[in-house]
């Protein structure tokens, strides 16, 4: 049982890492993208998510 925990702790540490923000916001864009059934829509939540996790960021630092 060791193994299988050490393999999902490093496949959530791997996906989630310390923003799960950002994981949950690309998760919605691939089910947006899938449910649309429309390519642009993943690019433009990318984006999104790029820039709110920039603004989180640099207003942690100031």
């Amino acid at each position: 049982m060791s193994r299988l925990k050490g393999f999902a702790q490093f496949w959530w540490n791997f996906v989630v890492g310390d923003d799960w923000v950002s994981a949950a916001g690309v998760v919605i864009g691939l089910a947006l993208t899938a449910a649309l059934s429309a390519w642009w829509v993943l690019p433009i939540v990318v984006a999104l998510v790029l820039a709110l996790s920039l603004v989180r960021a640099t207003r942690q630092e100031a």
